[in-house]
Order: structure tokens, then sequence, then C-alpha cells
């Protein structure tokens, strides 16, 4: 036996903290294809949400402009804020539709080839958006939106998808915060990109909203370059000489030895077993709380109030006196405020783990919540309290990688449709929250964002530095122990599903 005095044992000492050290700088070609398959995925989700607010009036002068050469007269003005408001919302319809057919997708060809192909339907809407215009056909673009929401329905279902599968253990969840930075950098630029110094002139909002196609382009040309899911290859596909090189290509030659062992094991796991349908997973009782987990947290994503605060912007910014020419580039400020958050929780998150983060953003949440409500019965100015809100707001983690590789794409399909479901119902319910409640409507998203602090805290496990199989033997580990205690009285007895 070694002592700590051997120097063989302080040689495997050092070079075991050396491995680690290793595994926690990433490979270039790692972080190079985090931002491949981000620039088609959340990135346009964020700049479709965001760029569609510069072109409100001169799309609305279009219609108007339309509808009198086609019927000679003015489109009244309820039929005029129903066109505008179907433009916009039906995004959320087209969402919803991706993030339900996302998952099949992943399954039959792959997270890259599903990512690759999902670029059609950005390119189709810049397409059609941009032939509006010239064809004086304003339903081009309600289609248009449809098809930049389906867009964006499969990215945010796939990509986090791919960004967990082809990241170490160790660095899984800086990798996943892709995700939270280029959807904060894609609302960003369409804010900037929005501005009248760039394309936010009247004359200019064809080509504003055929932008989309550009993140197309891009991850056509770059994601290529980068291999498939090696999770994918080698448990779905059974392709071991094509995992072996996926890996050495993402994680380098000397660091995938353990990210291997976990795939095997996973692997043995997997034998036999196909991947689970979404309706599959709620009957399986052995993921009833890793269900109900990704439930609550996308519902809460958009339940909590920030998308609340935002349709909200206008009258907090006139309140702190900010004159009207003013906004849009206050609108930036808070923009890349949101940028900001998100790069340092990509830095923390491996540090603090998922759980304090996800908990320290809800209570910030909560807390601000209080102060806003304050500032508005008050009278007071509110500025510095929204800048608050919305920084806290991308400390939030999405925790899906709480499934395996059967359950994982069903349940990125739950999730994705529970999300973009609450973001249409906040939309459509928030303007009679504010009639009904008025200055105490968010008084609701503090008890949102409480009440699912507390349940991360008792039921949710921490996430960093483990294997997706030891996430999911946890969560039915908790689950045994609980229908143990209910038998055996006071007697505790700690079971665990062998990995």
């Amino acid at each position: 036996k070694m002592t700590k005095g051997d120097t063989e044992y302080q040689f495997l000492l050092e070079g075991s903290k050396e491995t680690k050290k290793k595994i926690k700088r990433p490979n270039k070609s790692l972080l190079l294809a985090v931002c491949a398959a981000c620039i088609g995925g959340t990135f346009q989700y964020g700049y479709n949400i965001s760029v569609i607010n510069a072109p409100t009036k001169s799309v609305q002068n279009f219609i108007n402009q339309t509808w009198l050469e086609r019927y000679d007269e003015d489109i009244s003005e309820q039929y005029l804020t129903l066109l505008w408001s179907n433009i916009v919302s039906i995004f959320t319809i087209g969402g919803f539709i991706g993030a339900t057919i996302g998952g099949t997708l992943a399954i039959r060809f792959g997270r890259k080839g599903t990512l690759m192909m999902n670029n059609a339907f950005a390119l189709l809407a810049a397409l059609l958006m941009g032939l509006s215009y010239p064809t004086g056909l304003f339903e081009l673009l309600i289609v248009g939106r449809f098809f930049t929401g389906v867009n964006a329905g499969i990215g945010i279902c796939v990509q986090p998808l791919y960004l967990g599968e082809i990241a170490p253990r160790a660095l899984r969840g800086a990798m996943a915060m892709g995700t939270s930075i280029f959807i904060t950098g894609g609302i960003l630029t369409g804010q900037v990109i929005g501005l009248k110094e760039l394309l936010g002139k009247e004359e200019h909002w064809p080509i504003l909203l055929c932008t989309t196609c550009i993140p197309a382009f891009l991850q056509l040309l770059i994601l290529p370059w980068f291999p498939e899911s090696p999770r994918y290859l080698l448990i779905d596909r059974g392709d071991d000489v094509g995992c072996r090189k996926a890996m050495k290509q993402l994680h380098g030659t000397d660091n995938f030895d353990r990210e291997r062992e976990d795939m095997e094991r996973e692997r043995v796991n997997a034998i036999g077993i196909k991947p689970k349908k979404p309706w599959q997973l709620f009957m399986d009782r052995s993921l009833r709380w890793q269900v109900l987990t990704i439930i609550l947290l996308n519902a809460a994503q958009q339940l909590n109030g920030i998308n609340a605060i935002y349709f909200y912007t206008d009258y907090v910014f006139e309140e702190a006196g900010i004159p009207d020419v003013n906004i849009p580039y206050v609108t930036v400020g808070t923009g890349a405020c949101e940028c900001l958050t998100a790069l340092t929780c990509g830095m923390l998150i491996e540090t603090l783990g998922r759980k304090v983060l996800i908990i320290g953003g809800y209570t910030l949440m909560a807390f601000w919540c209080i102060c806003f409500t304050l500032t508005l019965t008050f009278q007071v100015k509110a500025l510095v309290f929204y800048d608050r809100i919305v920084v806290f707001f991308r400390n939030r983690q999405n925790l899906l990688i709480l499934f395996t590789q059967t359950s994982r794409p069903a349940a990125y399909m739950i999730g994705g449709s529970v999300n973009w479901l609450s973001f249409f119902v906040i939309g459509m319910v928030f303007p009679f929250i504010v009639t009904k409640l008025q200055q105490y409507c968010f008084l609701v998203f503090l008890v949102i964002s409480v009440l699912v602090a507390v349940y991360i805290f008792l039921v949710v496990p921490e996430t960093k530095n483990k294997t997706f199989l030891e996430i999911h033997t946890e969560f039915q580990s908790g689950d045994k122990r609980k229908a143990s205690n209910a038998d055996d009285g006071p007697r505790t007895t700690l079971l665990s599903t062998p990995l």
C-alpha cells in the first residue's frame, strides 16, 4: 500500500490534479461546436423575440396601405390590432409545434442532423417575409412568423440536447450555458439591429425581418465541420468508430476515457430499450419527479414575471422619466445586462452548481417583484428595479439533464411544449391581471417564484459533476427512501439503483 509520503503516490496525485485541470479546460473544437450549434439554435429564438418590436409602426402602416388598395377604405383600428397581434403571437404557436416534433426529429435524424434541417424553416420564413412588401401580401408576414416559431421551437428543444451530450461531465453546466448566452445575445442583437441608425427606419423593415436568414446561413456553413453527438452515435446508432472520432475531435485525445466509460454504462442500461415517447414518460412512475420538475421549471420560466416585465417596459421607462426617443437605447442597455448575467452564470455554474444558481435566481426575482410593486404603488422611479429583475432572470438553468439517453428527447419535447404554451398564456392573461390587480399584479409572480424556489430546494438534487445515470439514480433513491419510510415507520433505509 502507498502512503502519502511515497514518491509514487505523489506522482499519481499530481497526475490526477493535472488531469482535472485538462478536463476543465474546454477543447477549442468543443467551444466552436457550441457556437456553431447555438448560432442557428437559441440565438434565433432570442433574435426573433426582439426584432419584431422595432418595425411595429412600419408594418402597421404597410397593412393599412395594403388594405386601402384592396378595399378602397382604411382598415379599422380593432382589425389592425388583431392582425398585428396575430403576426406577433403566431410565433408562439409555431414554437409549440416545433417543440413537439423536435425530439422525434432528433431521434430519427440525429441532433446535428436536425439542427441542419431546421435552417430550412428560417430560410423559408425570411423569403416569405421579404416578399410580403413587393407582393403587397401582409398575410405572408403571418406565415413567415409561424415558420420562425417552428425554427425556434425545434432549435430550443434540440440544441440544448446536443450541447449536453457533446460536453464532458466537468464542463456540462458551463457548455449548456451557451443556450442562455445565445438567447440573450439574440435578444440584444435584435434590439441593436432595430435601432434607427441601422435597419430601424421605416423603409428598411422588409430587410430587417429578412435578417433571420443570416444565422441560418452561418450554421449551414459552420456546423458540418463538427461531429454528431457521441452519445447519440454510440447509444442510439451503435456506431463505436464514429463515437470515438467524435470524442477525439471534441475532447482531445487524452481526456475522453472517463466520458467513454459513462457512455458505456448508459449504453448497457439502454440495451433493448427504445427511445420513449412523451406519454410514456408520464406513465413511468420511476420518472414522475423528473417529469414534474421539468414541467414546473419550464412553466415558471415564463410565468415568473420576466415576460410581464418586458410587456411593461414602455410604462416603466416612461415612469422613470425617460423620453420616448431614448427608450430604444435604454432597452438595449437592459439587453446588455442580460448578456452580462448569462456570461457570469456560465463562469459560476461549475463552482456553485445549478441548484444554488436556480434557487438564488428565483429568490432574487421574488425580492425584486416586491420592490417593483412598491415602486408602482408609490410612483417612485422604477428603472433601477427593472434592471435588477432582468439581470437576475438569467441565473436560472434548465435541468433536463435529469434524464437518461432513452428518455431525454421526450423530456425535451415535454419541457419545450410547456415552455411555449406558458409563453402564449402569459401574453394572453397578463393584460387581464393588470386590469384586475393594477399595481399589485406582480404579487402573482412573487408567489410563483417563491413556490418554485422551495420546490427546487426540497426535491431537486444537485447535478454538478454527476453522470446522467447518477442523477437518475439519486432521484430514484430519494423516491424509494420516502416509500420505505412510509411503510416502515421511523426506520430509515437507503436504497439505490446500481449503475
